[in-house]
């Protein structure tokens, strides 16, 4: 099985380094800038198919022009502006390939400095005990001690810079064994606001609420950043610490998405959802940031490829299937349920059972065999042992969190 893996490091340059850093960022900005203010003066100038160009032809164009307009550009690896224009080629091709399919994909916009700084290199790449080396650049130091786990061949590298920190993402091409099928039961996963996962065995995952729970520290720092005056040494610690603040949420959900669904494809052999539809989600002012916060498409992203990896299947149920509105004991479907109803009730059979775990139970009903699924035997059977249960300990939190992902909340 062939994949492509990327493996993150965080690096610990010297001063000198990461001045030269900086110099590979703002050559491949400087680059890309450059590449689209003459792409969009093509345009307009010339007709017909004169006004389309490439990556090759303009990377060609300014190494024509280095040795006389931009000779600081020797200073740095050549592969930087090659591969900002090649990410600038591949911008128009999505934008062009948007407006022909309808998806609303914007115009490729000049970058600015400070702002997402990074670059690509190719090339000959070595790892060391507790270092990385980089070409053109030289050995640069990692923060932790890991050993070259992977045997596959390196692609490229991209050095990005988020909150004054540097990363080194190393791209690999890999040739692994076929996995062996996961064993575990299937599993119906919903998701939500109030808690991030809910499976269909009764098993619920909180949701760290990496932004709302940091909200007001966040305020303090934008008004703190808002009242220091541009330019000044003071405005640019506010921005740091602010962005380090950013930073620190992102982690926070990214780590909690990856423990939850590594954990999910390896320990089920089958995996359902519900193709939701967050765009549609994100336009109810009053519930947008809190659904954004939980990172919904991340979660099927990654589910999708680590199945892949470890040899579960994943299914992806139509968002028209009425998950939350259909009882998961008799297959009574409601007309209405709003969203206050946490507790599920059925009118028709008198069951009562908590609106998530209802909707989880009704997603592994559609991956069982029609024999198994179609008088609801094995879900019915379910949902009594687990209503059951949960009229025992009426008051005890629901929250079941595995060893594996204590550490998440």
């Amino acid at each position: 099985m062939l994949i492509h893996r990327a493996y993150r490091y965080e690096l610990d340059p010297n001063n000198s380094q990461r001045l030269y850093l900086a110099q590979h960022a703002g050559v491949a900005r400087f680059a890309y800038n450059w590449g689209l203010e003459k792409r969009i003066k093509q345009y307009k100038n010339n007709q017909g198919d004169d006004r389309f160009t490439d990556a090759m032809k303009q990377h060609k164009l300014l190494n024509s022009l280095k040795k006389s307009d931009f000779p600081w550009m020797y200073e740095t690896s050549k592969c930087a502006p090659q591969e900002a224009l090649r990410n600038l080629h591949q911008a128009f091709k999505n934008f062009y390939r948007g407006r022909k399919s309808g998806k609303k994909i914007g115009f490729p916009r000049f970058k600015r400095r400070g702002v997402r700084d990074r670059f690509r290199l190719t090339g000959v790449i070595k790892f060391h005990e507790r270092a990385i080396q980089l070409p053109r650049i030289g050995k640069i130091r990692i923060k932790e001690k890991r050993e070259k786990y992977h045997s596959g061949r390196v692609r490229s590298v991209t050095v990005r810079r988020r909150a004054n920190r540097w990363f080194v993402s190393v791209s690999v091409k890999d040739d692994l064994p076929d996995p062996q099928p996961v064993r575990g039961s299937p599993v119906g996963v919903d998701l939500g606001v109030k808690a991030l996962a809910t499976l269909s065995d009764g098993t619920t995952f909180a949701n760290p609420r990496a932004l709302g729970r940091r909200l007001r520290k966040l305020r303090q720092l934008s008004k703190s950043l808002s009242r220091k005056q541009k330019g000044s040494k003071n405005h640019e610690k506010a921005k740091l610490r602010l962005a380090k603040m950013y930073l620190r949420v992102f982690n926070i959900r990214q780590d909690t998405l990856h423990k939850l669904t590594t954990y999910l494809a390896k320990s089920h052999s089958k995996i359902v959802i519900e193709d939701l539809n967050v765009s549609w989600m994100l336009k109810n002012r009053r519930l947008a940031r809190a659904i954004a916060d939980v990172g919904f498409y991340e979660f099927r992203r990654q589910l999708d490829y680590k199945c892949g990896w470890y040899g579960s299947e994943l299914v992806v149920v139509s968002r028209t299937f009425p998950s939350s509105k259909m009882c998961s004991r008799c297959g009574h479907r409601k007309k209405e349920l709003s969203l206050s109803e946490r507790e599920y009730h059925c009118e028709q059979c008198g069951l009562e059972i908590d609106r998530d775990l209802n909707a989880a139970l009704n997603l592994v009903a559609v991956s069982l065999p029609e024999t198994l699924n179609a008088c609801g035997g094995e879900i019915r059977l379910l949902a009594d042992s687990l209503n059951l249960q949960r009229a025992a300990s009426e008051k005890q939190e629901p929250n079941i969190i595995p060893d594996s992902m204590s550490r998440n909340v």
